[in-house]
């Protein structure tokens, strides 16, 4: 009866809590949707196996290893006494992300093995307790982030643990598994997240990162809402809690949306390789080419984008990944005013277009890859990735008229051509090499704050 009564109050306190206004929500939201560009970092135990259980490669994601090798608990539990990662330099991957561009990072505070990324005093089941580092990575991180002048989120996997009695998202195989939901989010989940929520300072965490909510009821989501309600109720949250809870973010994984969301913040999360803990095995690199390019992409369309780094177990965030950031980094310097505080484009066609579905099929949607466009305050940028062999390069649709364009790469700002008549359309005279290969931005200024373009060149 108690439970039934605490579940009770929590939604009660849910739904009595006063609506944000617009203006406070844009004021809450500020800081992230500047930043644009994140650091997800997937770190754990399973690091130590990295894809490898007796001696056979396990297929799917590296810090699925538990579930889909169908480790049994008590095996499991002895990986901790040999994860002594001594090469963990917090300072060393907080610039890593900075020097990447990245403005935040969201680390595994706990995966769905149920290993805690700090020290926990509800569980003892955590890297300070239960291994040879006794350190607390995310206190370390905190302090690197702060001194870098970057924000510090937490992932927490509140509904599925393997160890601690939370759900186990398609079967427990384990009998020690079998527990009772109410009494993992009461006795582990509501506790962890209490810590983390005030383990680090005011400022940290700046986000709190929800995951696979498919076991948890709204009576047990309503008792982490309150939580953070309670105790940060200024923190941005995703749309992963379950019970009913949106949150802020909308969250897709791995992929980018054709159009991305009308009305609701967004920010795809994405790994470098095919796995997000660290896997040996996995050299399934993406290029730095098609990741500066996928976040051109994100950005026109108004999302965030969330990239992943898995360190190994000793540590380290693996090469592939340093060289890519370091890439990444580079242009980022030179056209990150493209990418940073932009709004979507004000066109959209250049995305690309929807195919008419054919009989039972759903439409499909043809991207586009010649250029993107971002947008700011009397700003409009041309984020071209194929240079046009064509000149001029045209924007039939634009009526703004244009009171200069240069290309962000060349730091005199010299002015490029710019030819408009009475009618809409406008056509730049561009360079004949490209001075990025992989995008280079034009910049134009124009004479209205919010670029006015022909209905026939913008999405409906």
């Amino acid at each position: 009866m108690a439970r039934i009564l605490l579940t009770v109050v929590c939604l009660m306190c849910a739904l009595s809590a006063r609506a944000e206004t617009k203006a406070e929500r844009d004021a809450r939201m500020a800081w992230w949707r500047e930043a644009k560009f994140g650091m997800f970092i997937h770190w754990g135990v399973y690091s130590l196996p990295a894809g490898l259980w007796n001696g056979t490669n396990v297929p799917g994601v590296g810090e699925w290893i538990m579930s889909h090798a169908k480790i049994p608990m008590a095996e499991y539990q002895k990986l901790p006494a040999h994860f002594d990662p001594e090469k963990f330099n917090a300072d060393e991957w907080v610039a890593a992300a900075k020097n990447a561009g990245m403005k935040y990072i969201i680390i595994t505070a706990k995966h769905h093995d149920g290993f805690a990324m700090f020290h926990s005093r509800v569980n003892s089941f955590n890297i300070h307790d239960a291994t040879p580092f006794r350190r607390d990575p995310l206190a370390e991180l905190a302090q690197a982030c702060r001194r870098a002048g970057i924000r510090l989120g937490f992932y927490y996997s509140q509904a599925q643990d393997w160890n601690n009695g939370g759900g186990a998202y398609g079967g427990k195989w384990d009998k020690a598994q079998r527990h009772n939901m109410d009494d993992y989010i009461d006795t582990v989940a509501v506790p962890q997240v209490r810590e983390i929520l005030s383990n680090y300072g005011p400022d940290i965490p700046a986000v709190l990162w929800w995951d696979t909510p498919d076991e948890i009821n709204q009576g047990q989501a309503a008792k982490l809402h309150a939580v953070v309600e309670e105790m940060k109720p200024h923190l941005i949250t995703n749309n992963r809690l379950g019970g009913g809870f949106l949150g802020d973010t909308e969250t897709p994984e791995q992929l980018i949306p054709a159009q991305g969301f009308k009305d609701r913040d967004w920010e795809t999360c994405m790994t470098m390789n095919a796995t997000w803990g660290y896997k040996r095995n996995d050299d399934d690199w993406k290029s730095a080419e098609s990741l500066i390019r996928k976040l051109c992409d994100i950005a026109s369309k108004g999302g965030n984008f969330l990239l992943n780094v898995g360190p190994t177990s000793e540590g380290l965030i693996p090469q592939p990944s340093l060289d890519r950031l370091r890439v990444i980094g580079d242009w980022m310097k030179v056209n990150g005013e493209a990418i940073y505080g932009t709004g979507p484009t004000a066109f959209g066609l250049e995305a690309g277009k929807f195919i008419p579905a054919e009989g039972d099929k759903r439409p499909s949607f043809i991207p586009a890859a010649g250029w993107r466009c971002t947008t700011k305050s009397g700003k409009i940028y041309l984020l071209i990735f194929q240079w046009p062999t064509a000149q001029p390069f045209e924007l039939p649709q634009l009526q703004s008229k244009v009171l200069d364009a240069y290309l962000l790469a060349d730091p005199r700002r010299e002015k490029l051509v710019v030819r408009q008549g009475d009618t809409p359309g406008v056509s730049i005279t561009l360079p004949g090499k490209a001075p990025d290969p992989i995008a280079s931005v034009v910049c134009l200024e124009l004479a209205d704050q919010v670029a006015r373009v022909s209905p026939e060149g913008q999405l409906p």
